[in-house]
This record gives structure tokens, C-alpha cells and sequence, in this order.
């Protein structure tokens, strides 16, 4: 086929490379899998409201995040076993994001380690993301790792006390290869075999609370953000627990299946933040328009994870720096026609519901 000049492209070409398993694993979601298609077709109802006669001649797509410049109000999520998609892993990701100016979020279930990731993209912004296992030992000496390799933030993820019901996973039966080592896990268990994602997320503490929170927020020297929520009864809570930001999200829609779309989730959550910390939001981001549609329901920012991961399935760091490039390209024009040179010119008057057929 002709080069990919979409999200939808990669897609396709990454499905045709990777092996079956490991596509179910990167590409599933819980369930019967609703959550993870509502989180794509909920961006599309909603319409944006081009405003014109705007001097849109120097259009930009970069802001901050929590302080820090970016050239897009798009982030490169947390996902893990980058190994399993590319030889290069995490490095690969790190040095793409990097060459385009986002902050790449490091997953606790890297195949890479803090470390290592950050010597191959020195200098750019990176963020970590924590999970909190019931030995609370690794849990600090991830935080310290994360610390000691200049890490900007940590990202705790706080919507997955369990493992979501994977059935693509259970009817492949798919296992990370035995060489495809996790060092989070490894430090954990102490040895490594190949596992199951159900063996290797069994570690974390499904105990975790909101003390633990303002213990973490007072231990670290980073700035906490809070991601995996879903009410603004949570979101307002989190205000109260010394947080930076959070991330709306539903894991992708890998954990319940039985949830609203994180398109739906915004709003509720952006109320009830009422502007005391930075909100962000992941979930079925495959567009530039997509992101704009995110600004104008109250983000700061999107991140996403399995697009990139296309990218790099299909070409490794060319793939997933092409990926984050077309995206950066959508996003600019999507601010260019709907009459906002900057992202921070959009507003809730810039969106719509969209109207339903009969």
C-alpha cells in the first residue's frame, strides 16, 4: 500500500506485522470490547464550530504542561512491552517523541528502565508512570530511579486494583516471551519466566488509597499526577490530595468494560476540577480534530498510546516519530480552520454535540 498518512493506516500495517497474540494484547480491551470502541466513535459526536475572519497566518500547536513546553497538546501515554512491538523498545519511543518536542510517559511495565530510556532521548522531557506494588520497596525504588534519571512528574495509575477481563488474551493464550524481560517485575519476583499479563500485574496493591496518595505527594519531589479518573466526585477529591493533575481515562477501555467513553467523562471532570489543577485525557485520540475537540471540553492536553505503538510496530522510531508528526500536522490545521492560532484560543464555544439521526 502507498506510505500511511493516518493513525488508521498504521493501524492496519502493524495488525499485518505483529504476531496474532501479541496484536490481541496491544489492540484488546476488556470485555465485549464497547468501551474500547465508544472511546473512538465519542470524539466523532461531538462537532466543532469554526469561527472565521480570524488571523490564522502563524498557527502553532505548542503549550505547556505543567510548566513545561511542548509542541503539541499531545503526550505519548504509558503503555507497556515495547519490545514486544519493536527490537529497540522504549529507547525508539523516547528518541520519537523527543524529536518532535512531547513528553513521552515511561511505564512501570517498561522493558527498558528509567535509566536507559532517559540516555537515549537526553535532555527531553519525560514523565514516569507508577504502579504501586504491594512491595513497597520496588514502589520507592522505581520513584528514586525516576528521580535520579530526570523525570519531570509521576504518573500514578489508579484504575487497575485488577486486571480488566482480556478475552482476547485468554482465547490466544498469549504469554510475554521469556526474553522479553520486564525489570520492575523481575525486581519484584526476583526471576523471570515468561508470563501472563494477569501473572505480571498480580503484584500490585489493590489496597491502595487516598492516604497513599498524600504519602506519595508528600515523598516525592516530583509533581503527582493522578491518572485513571472516571467521576467528578474523584476528581474533586484529588484537588483536596495535593496532586498536580489528572488524566481522564478508562485504561483504554482494557479494565471495565461497562464505563462511558472518556469523550463523555471530560466535562463532569473539568466542572469539577473548577481550574485548581491541570486536567488531561486519554482514550481513542486518533485525529488531530480529535485533540482540538479535547481542548474545547476543558483539556489541557491528550495523550496517546496505541497509535504510537503502531508506529513503531511498523518502522520502529521512523514509524512512531511519523505518527506523532502527522498527528502534530492535524492538530495545527484543526487550529487553523476552526479560528485559533494558538491552542489556548479554544473555548467551550468552539464545540458542539453532534446531532443524532432517528
Amino acid at each position: 500500500m502507498p506510505d500511511p498518512l493516518n493513525v488508521s493506516d498504521f493501524e492496519r500495517l502493524a495488525e499485518a506485522s505483529l504476531e496474532p497474540g501479541a496484536h490481541g494484547y496491544f489492540a484488546g480491551g476488556a470485555g465485549d470490547e464497547r468501551c474500547l470502541r465508544e472511546n473512538v466513535e465519542a470524539w466523532r459526536r461531538h462537532r466543532l464550530r469554526p469561527r472565521v475572519l480570524v488571523d490564522v497566518s502563524e498557527t502553532t500547536a505548542a503549550t505547556t504542561v505543567l510548566g513545561t513546553p511542548v509542541s503539541m497538546p499531545l503526550l505519548v501515554a504509558p503503555t507497556a512491552f515495547h519490545r514486544m512491538v519493536h527490537p529497540e523498545g522504549e529507547a525508539a519511543t523516547a528518541k520519537a517523541a523527543a524529536a518532535v518536542g512531547t513528553i513521552m510517559c515511561l511505564s512501570t511495565l517498561s522493558t527498558s528502565t528509567p535509566a536507559e530510556v532517559a540516555a537515549a532521548a537526553p535532555g527531553a522531557p519525560r514523565w514516569f508512570q507508577l504502579y504501586v506494588f504491594r512491595d513497597r520497596g520496588v514502589t520507592r525504588g522505581l520513584v528514586d530511579q525516576a528521580v535520579e534519571a530526570g523525570y519531570g512528574a509521576i504518573v500514578l495509575t489508579v484504575d487497575a486494583p485488577r486486571l480488566g477481563r482480556r478475552e482476547r488474551d485468554l482465547r490466544s493464550g498469549f504469554r510475554l516471551p521469556p526474553d522479553v524481560v520486564v525489570p520492575s517485575i523481575a525486581a519484584v519476583a526476583g526471576s523471570w519466566e515468561g508470563a501472563t499479563p494477569l501473572e505480571v500485574l498480580s503484584e500490585i496493591d489493590g489496597s491502595l488509597g487516598w492516604r497513599d496518595l498524600d504519602q506519595l505527594v508528600a515523598d516525592s519531589p516530583l509533581p503527582v499526577v493522578v491518572k485513571g479518573i472516571q467521576t467528578g466526585e474523584d476528581a474533586a477529591l484529588v484537588c483536596e490530595h495535593g496532586a498536580a493533575a489528572i488524566v481522564v481515562s478508562n485504561h483504554g477501555g482494557r479494565q471495565l468494560d461497562a464505563v462511558a467513553p472518556t469523550a463523555e467523562l471530560l466535562p463532569e471532570a473539568v466542572e469539577a476540577v473548577d481550574g485548581r489543577l491541570e486536567v488531561l485525557v486519554d482514550g481513542g485520540i486518533r485525529r488531530g480534530s480529535d485533540v482540538v475537540v479535547a481542548l474545547a471540553l476543558g483539556a489541557r492536553a491528550v495523550l496517546v498510546g496505541r497509535p504510537v505503538l503502531w508506529g513503531l510496530a511498523h518502522s520502529g522510531e521512523a514509524g512512531a516519530h511519523r505518527v506523532l508528526e502527522l498527528l502534530q500536522g492535524e492538530i495545527e490545521l484543526a487550529l487553523a480552520l476552526v479560528g485559533c492560532p494558538t491552542p489556548q484560543g479554544v473555548t467551550h464555544a468552539h464545540v458542539t454535540p453532534a446531532t443524532l439521526d432517528p
